[in-house]
């Protein structure tokens, strides 16, 4: 651990000489890949530094109780400095083994989610509208901007789908664990007798990868223009703006109508393909890998109940990790954290025993 810690380090050192030369300093592409680099360090060289200190600190305090100390009281201070020392050395050594573990190389992309109405008609597609009020809220309060790609109402103020994207950084590091299968417990505003229902949504997060990244036959791709339906603006109803694309070889379609500018409905309907095309190709990798190899962290499998909203106890339970929270209106407005580094430490954990097995 400690030689890899120390190689991250010396090519953080040698990364800041090289900002510093006038080629790169003048080479706009080549600072910002090394800045890129070096900012991906920042953190664990920084860590790793505040280590070493400490750890001469602590060398230095155990140099003077090898050497004896006459005073009673003066050995016992050193002794707890000693203890305190380790313990914050003990932490220490544990976050950077954290820090090491193999990095999703998606972790700093932008998001696509897909929020499907699931089982409970028009309850289910109420639930889908909250869920994504909670996934834009949440964005909001780490500054990420979202952007609405797509959208089929229910008309009664829910969604059968809705896409969106999610820009800032690290934006798929913590809203991957967000993919699966999400049901609520609550009586419906549609439910004259009083009953608890329970309805599900589908929430797919997808990272959005670039034209570079996920290659496209235009050759393979069927594209229809029709007029676009439902609530909107000027021009829905009266221009053919609306756009269907149809991946030949894989059946994937994929529908924009809520720009007014056809140019723009291909364009987000081409980023929603490409990340579709992308997750069906990492499925399939993780399919070959087989259940004992393959890694299930932040992805999981698609169909899985993986979060329960009960409205009567105001109640919110993830079922992956056991963890439940009573601050169900506080969760639905967006203060998800609590849940994210829940599952992030749960998973670095498990990854961490699977290395030292």
């Amino acid at each position: 651990m400690f030689e890899r810690l120390e190689s991250i380090e010396t090519r953080y050192n040698e990364l800041m000489q090289l900002m510093s030369q006038p080629e790169v300093a003048t080479n706009p592409d080549l600072l910002r890949k090394y800045g890129q680099e070096q900012s991906d360090m920042e953190e664990t060289v920084q860590t790793y530094r505040r280590y070493k200190a400490l750890r001469q600190e602590l060398a230095d305090v155990q140099e003077m109780l090898d050497a004896g100390l006459d005073d009673a009281a003066e050995r016992d201070m050193f002794k707890e400095e000693a203890d305190s020392l380790a313990a914050k050395l003990a932490k220490i050594e544990e976050k950077l083994r954290m820090m090491l573990l193999p990095k999703d190389p998606n972790d700093a992309k932008n998001v696509i989610v897909e929020i499907r109405a699931g089982a409970g008609g028009d309850e289910a597609g109420l639930f889908a509208a909250d869920l994504f009020r909670m996934y834009t809220r949440y964005a909001e309060n780490h500054r990420w901007k979202t952007t609405l790609l797509s959208s089929n109402e229910s008309g009664i103020g829910g969604f059968k789908e809705v896409i969106f994207q999610v820009k800032g950084k690290g934006a798929y590091s913590r809203l991957k664990y967000e993919s699966g299968v999400h049901r609520v417990q609550r009586v419906p505003n549609t439910e004259s007798s009083g009953r608890i229902h329970t309805s599900t949504a589908t929430v797919a997060v997808l990272p959005e990868m670039e034209d570079v990244e996920v290659e496209i036959d235009p050759n393979e791709i069927r594209i229809d223009i029709f007029r676009s339906s439902g609530p909107g603006g000027q021009s829905v109803n009266t221009t053919d703006s609306a756009v269907r694309l149809t991946h030949v070889p894989t059946g994937i379609i994929v529908t924009c109508q809520d720009e007014k500018s056809q140019l723009q409905n291909k364009i987000k309907a081409m980023s929603i393909l490409r990340a579709k095309l992308y997750d069906m190709e990492q499925q399939r990798q993780q399919a070959e890998l087989g259940a004992e190899r393959r890694s299930q962290v932040g992805t999981g499998d698609r169909s899985e109940k993986i979060r329960t909203y009960n409205f009567p106890q105001t109640r919110v339970t993830d079922h992956r990790i056991g963890y439940t929270s009573h601050r169900l209106p506080a969760i639905l407005d967006g203060e998800l954290d609590e849940f994210i580094d829940a599952l992030i430490n749960h998973y670095q954990a498990e990854q961490l025993k699977a290395l030292n097995n």
